[in-house]
């Protein structure tokens, strides 16, 4: 347990030099347009991230690889990794996803020598896979015995932390307000994670169209702090 507890927490840190922090997924966007300027704001756009996008996509995600790593059926897995990378309609957010997953893929395999990973880092040179974070650390969890839903929540809360980091920095905020906001999301992220396990395969991508356009008006904004 302490073992899992220890890996839970390295796979879950903020420093975790998996490449997250370069990006805000439609974050800036939202700050530039100065809908998000304060704890308050930024609490609330998180709140609709984690529920409205990263609950139907990443999220799901997660709880589909886990399945079928349960059940032996990896041809779903490589499915999913095409589906999470055509249904991304914004293209910054389909290569961040990209970077970070194969990042990702490429740490665990120095880390733990995973077979499934090294089968997916080659699908992905050759241009057989795109690479998912989602999908990366449910494989490292699945390899470590990670409890299922330790393994999402975790996911989704190293997803929220460097977020709000991002968010700190962006806005910006004090250090102090960050904290504030991820001990204040703890509750929604239990719920998402229940959300998940209730969710339907055919709910995957059924994101908030808002946020979207807002991680496609991205690349267009004249000042960027981060690369989505």
């Amino acid at each position: 347990m302490d073992s899992q507890l220890l890996s839970l927490l390295q796979l879950g840190d903020s420093n975790f030099p998996s490449g997250a922090f370069s990006h805000s997924f439609g974050l800036e966007t939202y700050i530039q347009d100065e809908s998000v300027h304060n704890k308050e704001t930024f609490f609330e756009w998180i709140r609709i991230y984690l529920e409205k996008q990263l609950a139907y996509t990443d999220g799901l995600a997660c709880r589909i690889t886990l399945e079928a790593l349960m059940n032996q059926e990896v041809a779903t897995i490589w499915n999913l990794d095409r589906k999470l990378f055509v249904q991304n309609m914004p293209e910054e957010t389909r290569q961040a996803n990209r970077r970070i997953g194969e990042r990702l893929i490429v740490i665990g395999i120095d880390l733990y020598s995973i077979p499934l990973l090294e089968d997916y880092l080659k699908k992905i040179r050759r241009n057989e896979a795109f690479g998912h974070p989602a999908i990366a650390f449910m494989i490292i969890c699945d390899f470590l015995k990670i409890d299922r839903n330790q393994a999402i929540l975790t996911f989704l809360y190293s997803t929220i932390a460097t977020l709000v980091q991002n968010g700190v920095r962006g806005i910006p905020l004090g250090q102090t307000a960050g904290q504030r906001i991820l001990l204040e999301i703890h509750p929604v992220l239990m719920n998402t994670v229940s959300k998940i396990e209730s969710l339907d395969l055919e709910d995957f991508g059924a994101v908030a169209p808002g946020i979207e356009i807002a991680q496609m008006r991205h690349e267009k904004l004249n000042v960027r702090l981060f690369m989505s």
